[in-house]
């Protein structure tokens, strides 16, 4: 046993000094917080590192849905792999068109006409190249919103950190307060018929941000009063994760553009989608190459999406992840007021997307590498960095639930233990 330690610790830190070689010295220093843990294998909630430790996995940024390599998931993708895993894209190719098909069938009405793409942020690319297609030149984003860092879904993401670097961006972008509608009608009413309208129904990086009941509704009014056109970014809030398919189910919102990604690749393979209606479609059925990738529809992973497609209705996950949700979310939150209670600004959530807001930032990495210590993966929110986000699978087990509320307690217990022992004025 000592050798196998030994072992893993030299392996780990020829792994951290290849990070810091070639990848980055800011994510080595950000694994050495954690440690300097190697993940080496998952399955279901759960994550195993190289020295044996095994982690509920409560992040991956909206990715696990349905856990890790679900079975269902697996058995489609092997199958392509021993088949057909990649195509020519010249000659027809049944699985993207199967693939498609899926997805459409979950989608609300309207929306029929599926570009697939890698990431999230290629998905908001597709979004803003159809909008300008069809004429809306300028664009309206929400501050604390987050939609990519290409330069065009980073455009939209507004963030200064993240665009002062890139600067001049893509030109007509503005961002308006998320939840304000008579800011948006000013805009919209300011420039009829050219407006491109995005947004996220819950803002997941921004630290769980839910509009007001009834914004969605009201956007989408307001967009077609004045003749713009609305993408719906559910990357992270789609395909299951609050408790219904998409958030623009909660208020029966039809955009132009749905946008999805994460866990559409079934927690196994990284695959997005832009899904519009075939009036916003139009600019890419006229020509076929107007907007293309290499990888786009690729087999392997269009047999991905069938898979995860198929786990969720199967299992009922959309139905267990609101379940889930409306167990973990005011347990959480009773938690957190009882042990940390001059800490927490907030706790709020929808679904499996549950944010706890700390009085400063610095508490909310404190507080994840505490769930951390007792054996749960949390992550930060790049646009909300005071919030804690837990974005746990659909798949959780009783015990695993009971595993993941009994860490948060014990790990706000140890947060407010370091808070009293932290030196006034500093860290």
């Amino acid at each position: 046993m000592t050798v196998i330690q030994e072992t893993s610790a030299e392996t780990e830190a020829e792994i951290l000094g290849l990070y810091r070689a070639h990848l980055s010295k800011g994510r080595a220093t950000l694994a050495e917080l954690f440690g300097s843990h190697m993940e080496t294998a998952s399955e279901g909630a759960w994550l195993t590192t190289s020295d044996g430790e095994r982690f509920l996995n409560a992040g991956g940024y909206g990715v696990f849905i349905m856990g890790a390599r679900h079975p269902i998931v697996m058995e489609e993708v092997e199958r392509q792999l021993r088949t057909h895993p990649t195509a020519t894209r010249i000659l027809l190719e049944p699985t993207v068109a199967r693939a498609a098909e899926a997805l459409v069938s979950v989608m609300p009405e309207g929306l029929d006409r599926v570009h697939f793409a890698l990431s999230g942020a290629e998905a908001v690319e597709t979004g803003l190249k159809l909008a300008r297609a069809g004429g809306r030149k300028r664009t309206v984003s929400m501050r604390g919103g987050y939609h990519g860092k290409t330069l065009g879904a980073l455009s939209a993401t507004a963030k200064d950190v993240y665009q002062a670097p890139f600067r001049p961006l893509v030109p007509d972008f503005l961002h308006i307060p998320f939840g304000d509608t008579d800011a948006l009608e000013a805009e919209l009413k300011a420039h009829p018929g050219e407006v491109c309208v995005i947004l996220e129904p819950v803002q997941g990086e921004g630290g769980v941000i839910i509009p007001p009941a009834g914004y969605l509704k009201r956007v989408e009014e307001l967009v077609r009063e004045y003749d713009g056109f609305l993408i719906l970014d559910e990357v992270q809030s789609g395909f299951g994760r609050l408790g219904e398919w998409w958030g623009a189910d909660i208020e029966g919102v039809i955009p132009d553009v749905l946008l999805t990604g994460k866990a559409l690749g079934g927690g196994v393979l990284p695959v997005s989608a832009a899904v519009a209606t075939r009036k916003a479609f139009r600019p890419f059925d006229k020509d076929p190459y107007v907007h293309t990738a290499t990888f786009s529809g690729q087999p392997v992973l269009m047999a991905a999406v069938q898979g995860a497609i198929r786990a969720i209705k199967e299992e009922r996950l959309v139905t267990r992840a609101m379940d889930l949700g409306a167990r973990l979310l005011p347990r959480i939150s009773e938690i957190a007021y009882r042990n940390i209670p001059e800490l927490v600004v907030d706790v709020r959530g929808r679904g499996l997307l549950i944010g706890v807001e700390l009085v400063e930032a610095g508490l909310a990495g404190e507080l994840l590498i505490e769930l951390f210590n007792h054996g749960v993966v949390a992550n930060h929110s790049m646009n909300g960095s005071s919030v804690v986000r837990f974005t746990p699978p659909a798949v959780m087990s009783d015990v695993d639930v009971e595993f993941l509320l009994n860490s948060f307690d014990l790990a706000t217990r140890d947060l407010v233990r370091g808070a009293a022992t932290m030196p006034e004025g500093g860290n």
